[in-house]
């Protein structure tokens, strides 16, 4: 059959339309206003009141719970000051992220290019997340200075290790019918990772990066508790030491938002440039 006729009208139509329109109908989805902005809002705003009413019900003092009242209106007091220190943080995260992703995905390549690599250097992998970052923050500024350097680190050890995994696992699952059917073509070694295996493992990568994103914000903010004279880990410490509660709980909160900001981003870069993935993480999940 030549397939450059047209579908015919006993059906082929209209089943063409809708594979056309699958993309469209998943897109739509996905971006469902109210059930992946509205519902959780509602949900927010619900728990705020809840909040507020608690507090006033019972006389909650400030300095143990502030109500999201006070917590607004102390923040956007000092909103000066905590937008610095939030630039601050967010710097380091994106920094720290921006650094495991260049070091994650060659090591991920390089381990899972030979069995006796991968051996090598999996323990070693193991070994630095057995380390607790609370207790190597100190060292890391004995050794590397009281400097932005020690946090990088840190938030560097937080996030690579999820990453360096997921692209790993994605790497080596590919089905060995492609790789069969790309050496039988005479594909090369970087044949076969450009056009075979990375293309496979990138479902495995935004997932590894999504991990590594919300991660990266905790690294940040260890960092910051052992060494830092800004940032919004570092306003905590501040604000508690002289029981400005309200003002801890305001850079808690936007701590949380960064971290939903940036997953969401990368949720976003995937959705555009490499829709697929994103429709077969949806499809595996459902």
């Amino acid at each position: 059959m030549n397939s450059n006729n047209p579908p015919s009208a006993s059906g082929n139509s209209s089943s063409a339309t809708d594979v056309a329109d699958t993309p469209k109908i998943g897109f739509w989805r996905r971006s469902n206003l109210g059930q992946d902005v509205l519902l959780p809002l509602g949900v927010f705003i619900l728990l705020l009141i809840v909040w507020e009413a608690a507090v006033q019900i019972f006389t909650i003092p400030v300095y143990l719970l502030p109500a999201p009242s006070v917590i607004w209106t102390d923040s956007i007091a000092l909103a000066g000051p905590i937008g610095e220190h939030t630039l601050a943080t967010l710097r380091t995260v994106v920094l720290g992220f921006i650094i495991s992703i260049v070091i994650s995905l060659p090591l991920a390549v390089f381990m899972t290019s030979s069995p006796v690599i991968s051996s090598a250097i999996y323990p070693l992998l193991v070994l630095t997340q057995s380390i607790p970052k609370v207790a190597l923050a100190p060292i890391l500024v004995v050794i590397l200075g009281a400097n932005e350097l020690p946090r990088l680190v840190i938030t560097f050890l937080v996030a690579f290790f999820p990453l360096v995994i997921a692209i790993a696992i994605g790497l080596m699952s590919v089905p060995a019918e492609l790789l069969e059917l790309g050496r039988s073509f005479k594909a090369s070694k970087f044949q076969e990772l450009y056009r075979i295996r990375l293309p496979y493992a990138v479902p495995f990568i935004f997932s590894g990066l999504k991990v590594a994103i919300a991660l990266a914000v905790v690294g940040a903010v260890v960092g910051e508790f052992v060494n830092a004279d800004k940032g919004l880990g570092y306003l905590i410490i501040t604000a508690t030491a002289f029981f400005k509660t309200p003002v801890a709980f305001g850079a808690l909160i936007l701590l949380s938002i960064m971290g939903i900001v940036l997953f969401q981003v990368v949720v976003i870069i995937e959705r555009i440039f490499f829709p697929w993935s994103a429709a077969s993480q949806e499809t595996a999940i459902a």
